[in-house]
């Protein structure tokens, strides 16, 4: 049972924009860490990413409106659809023979993300708020609220002081956002200056111990008014490693940086060393000892942050800096049980994510699964994939195979010439063609630079 939505956006997270969320999540959850006091101690709403293979079924049931009852088993769900909330698709549900609210991670122990470290849509904070307006309207009489993370809250007075205060929490986020930037402050004043409200100084249930105040009031701000902060330098600033060079050359050369950052460093002045060292970094990436201060301002503020994900990042950042980044990965988003669940046209859409216009030439090739029935045409024009179910009468190659082998060679766990040989892939017309289409599409590698360039 899942909202609306639910397939198509677990799809586009996991798939679409799944590579290079897979890595970012591996630093926010600390995958890579050592558990220890200097390492990994949690990961805000749980004390550690799951590890292994990630699997998708698609829902066999789906919740649209709020209101909406099922009976499973004799017991009574009645839903409160909440979707761009905690996640695109999301919903909370009461069980009224048991009084008890499930508030799925719109309210859980601790501030949680508008916009997660790991990257995501942005979520909106307004219609958040609301939605736990909702719920305690709704279920007044609730005595029990639970989460997908954290522990259960009991007693009805205590049910409602608790989300009373994550219904304030998101408003204030939203509301204060909109009131500084429309007083003119740009988005890092804006999370600058925000300020704690008093009710989080009293409840640690909405304490940032996994979102905090500044990255979810950049979140907001971004959502209404986008990536720029409305200052002309910064609509088309040179990128990363070119503004670096110059501030090395501004700054008088390498050692002046280093002189720089380690006298932030020393005078616990830890976030712009972190910002002098960066930019020598990503001017000389082989300078180990740039790394290493950079390393050890990362280090600092990791230890610092009351966000478990805030920690997680400095602290996996700083580990990546002295010891390189690691071969493996805790969670692989590309395997065969995952890509399986995928529609194959939403399918389709995540291969063209990985046509390189550079490699790229018009071609239309159908594709017929002889183990689904399906047939789907792909055309490629002006560096860009499109599908079309049914096919195209004229094409340059038809492809037959089962959806699992075609499912294999795109993963890059079989080849293309090996499925042909085996008899496994049969080719009516130009199969250089379909060779050449394969390899006009890109492998992304999973274990990318992100603390260096």
């Amino acid at each position: 049972i899942a909202p609306e939505g639910f397939a198509g956006n677990a799809i586009s997270e996991n798939v679409l924009a799944g590579n290079a969320m897979s890595r970012r999540a591996s630093l926010q959850f600390g995958a890579d860490l050592a558990v220890g006091p200097t390492g990994q101690v949690d990961s805000g709403i749980g004390k550690a990413l799951s590890s292994g293979v990630i699997g998708f079924l698609e829902p066999t049931e789906t919740v649209g409106e709020t209101g909406q009852r099922l009976i499973i088993d004799g017991i009574e769900l009645v839903f409160v659809n909440a979707p761009e909330s905690e996640a695109p698709s999301e919903f909370m549900f009461y069980l009224p023979q048991m009084k008890a609210l499930c508030a799925a991670e719109l309210a859980t122990n601790s501030m949680h993300n508008v916009l997660t470290l790991r990257g995501a849509q942005v979520r909106d904070a307004l219609a958040w708020s609301k939605y736990l307006g909702q719920a305690l309207d709704m279920f007044d009489d609730a005595e029990i609220a639970f989460a997908s993370h954290g522990w259960p809250t009991w007693g009805r007075d205590e049910v409602r002081a608790y989300l009373e205060n994550h219904r304030d929490l998101y408003r204030y986020i939203n509301d204060q956002t909109l009131r500084l930037a429309n007083n003119g402050a740009t988005l890092h004043e804006v999370a600058a200056d925000i300020g704690e409200p008093a009710f989080m100084t009293e409840d640690f249930s909405v304490r940032g111990y996994y979102g905090t105040l500044n990255h979810n009031a950049k979140a907001t701000y971004q959502r209404y008014f986008g990536w720029w902060d409305g200052v002309p330098a910064n609509l088309n600033p040179l990128p990363p490693e070119a503004q670096a060079k110059r501030y090395v050359a501004l700054a008088g050369g390498a050692q002046a940086m280093l002189d720089a950052a380690a006298k932030a460093f020393g005078e616990g002045d830890y976030r712009w060393s972190a910002t002098v060292a960066n930019h020598l970094v990503f001017a000389e990436p082989k300078n180990q000892l740039a790394r290493d201060w950079l390393a050890a301002s990362y280090e600092q503020l990791g230890f610092q942050a009351e966000s478990a994900i805030w920690r997680n990042y400095y602290l996996a950042a700083a580990q990546e800096l002295r010891e390189g980044v690691e071969a493996g990965d805790a969670n692989d988003l590309a395997n065969p049980d995952f890509v399986r669940a995928i529609p194959t046209p939403d399918y389709f859409d995540a291969l063209a994510v990985r046509l390189n216009p550079v490699r790229a030439f018009d071609v239309k090739i159908n594709f017929i699964f002889s183990d689904t029935g399906e047939r789907i045409g792909v055309s490629v024009r002006n560096g860009v994939a499109s599908h079309r179910v049914g096919g195209y009468a004229e094409a340059a190659a038809s492809v037959t195979s089962t959806r699992a082998d075609f499912d294999e060679i795109t993963l890059g766990r079989a080849t293309f010439q090996g499925k042909l040989v085996s008899g496994a892939i049969k080719v009516e017309g130009d199969a250089m063609m379909f060779g050449r289409f394969l390899l006009a599409h890109d492998q992304f590698d999973r274990r990318f630079n992100v603390a260096a360039p």
